[in-house]
């Protein structure tokens, strides 16, 4: 039997009748491109709503807005979002264009912000989601009780009601240690100051890294952002020694699908590292498992159990992010055990099946969760896997607020058009990593 949230509200008498006003609105957790594009459709579908934002709007993108996308802006840009700025005389940019993280910011996601600006709280971070006068484990009347969400701000502790919550606050800024295990150890935590976990703007910050041991640590296409970006600086300063360290048995397995890559941005940076790799401009070590990290007198080393490599002065940590669900506690919610994903799509984006391009079309239906109403989506809704694209979020929120709606034969209408990678679809590692 399928239920739609508005219809439950009490106030409601039918999704599609004037009089239907819910209860409370629906609470959006983050502001960057899968949290806007929710706001834009819940916008266009006249649903009350707010936007909760634990810094700036889109902070997570201006932390690398030096990064080029992969894709062009025609895979960047919500069909609702679209719509509502077109009213504004907005004009999209050239769809072939591949902006920088900079440009969709400034150029997409700042125009879309302000089109809903008072509805947005910055400076609140979500710390607790549960149910109005309810835990985790009281069923009775559950579904009828609003979702109530505590922030923390320079205002203090704030608390909202909400009919529904969707968290949009994707994995960045919760990365995944150095160490090939898994796990955050003291040895790792005590070289904060010398280790970078996101793709750094070397060309900012020269000083730091010209002439010095560096260390990319990673797989992915992360990673050979971070090594292009420092091998521009060692053309200008040669002494600058920079060592890729990947645990793929084959380096060549990090490089992509090359030309076969629908992507050509993202084709071309394995192009690119293949011929840096083939004239020995760095060093490669791999595989290479991380066991334990070395702090000797200002300088790392790494150790793997044959081996210890160094000595490193800067470390570039680029071995992806996780979701950090501790503020679900109090919410009936399910995720799968290894990917950390939504649970009934984990199956659908495994990276040891599926790569960026091959995941199928899902929406509110494989989305949903125990608790009615609750909904995680974005690049969080994938957990550990690497292989999310933007258009696959859009797709997934205007599936779930069409199910908001009460249009079921929407939410239930789940289209996407990828473009594929040109790489394996199976292997032990994966293929978008």
């Amino acid at each position: 039997m399928e239920l739609n949230i508005l219809s439950n509200s009490s106030t409601c008498c039918s999704p599609n009748d004037d009089c239907c006003e819910p209860t409370y609105p629906v609470a959006v957790i983050g502001s960057g491109p899968i949290g806007l594009a929710a706001a834009a459709h819940l916008e266009k579908n006249n649903i009350p709503y707010f936007i909760l934002e634990r810094g700036k709007i889109a902070s997570n993108v201006q932390s690398w807005e030096h990064v080029q996308l992969f894709s062009p802006w025609e895979f960047n840009v919500d069909a609702a979002a679209k719509s509502l700025l077109e009213e504004t005389g907005w004009v999209m940019p050239d769809k072939k264009i591949i902006p920088t993280g900079k440009a969709l910011r400034e150029e997409y996601l700042l125009p879309l912000s302000e089109l809903m600006k008072d509805k947005i709280h910055t400076n609140e971070e979500v710390v607790a989601i549960t149910k109005q006068d309810t835990d985790k484990m009281k069923s009775k009347n559950r579904e009828e009780k609003p979702f109530l969400i505590f922030t923390t701000g320079p205002l203090g502790t704030k608390s909202y009601k909400a009919l529904a919550v969707i968290d949009a606050t994707g994995t960045w800024g919760n990365p995944n240690p150095a160490i090939s295990h898994g796990v955050w150890l003291p040895a790792e935590l005590g070289i904060a100051s010398k280790t970078q976990y996101i793709i750094p703007n070397v060309a900012e910050n020269k000083k730091r890294y010209a002439n010095k041991r560096i260390a990319v640590i990673g797989a992915g296409h992360s990673a050979i952002n971070s090594l292009l970006q420092l091998l521009a600086i060692k053309e200008a300063d040669p002494e600058t020694e920079i060592t890729w360290v990947l645990r793929k048995h084959r380096v060549e397995d990090a490089l992509g699908g090359g030309t076969s890559d629908e992507l050509a941005a993202r084709g071309e940076l394995g192009i690119q590292m293949k011929q840096i790799i083939d004239n020995q401009v760095i060093k490669v070590e791999t595989p290479f498992y991380i066991q334990s990290i070395l702090d000797k007198e200002e300088e790392i080393f790494l150790k793997d159990n044959k081996k210890k490599i160094g000595p490193f002065d800067e470390i570039i940590v680029n071995t992806g992010n996780r979701p950090d669900f501790s503020f679900h506690k109090e919410l009936r919610y399910q995720v799968d055990a290894i990917t950390e994903a939504v649970f009934a799509i984990a199956s659908l984006i495994d990276p040891n099946l599926h790569s960026c391009g091959t995941v199928p079309a899902h929406g509110e239906k494989e989305l949903r969760q125990h608790e009615q109403g609750f909904y995680i989506v974005g690049s969080k809704s994938y957990g550990r896997a690497p292989t999310f694209l933007m258009a696959t979020g859009y797709e997934q929120v205007r599936s779930i607020v069409a199910y908001i709606a009460g249009d079921i034969e929407a939410a239930l209408n789940v289209k996407l058009t990828l473009p594929e990678t040109g790489v394996c679809h199976t292997g032990i590692d994966g293929c978008c990593q």
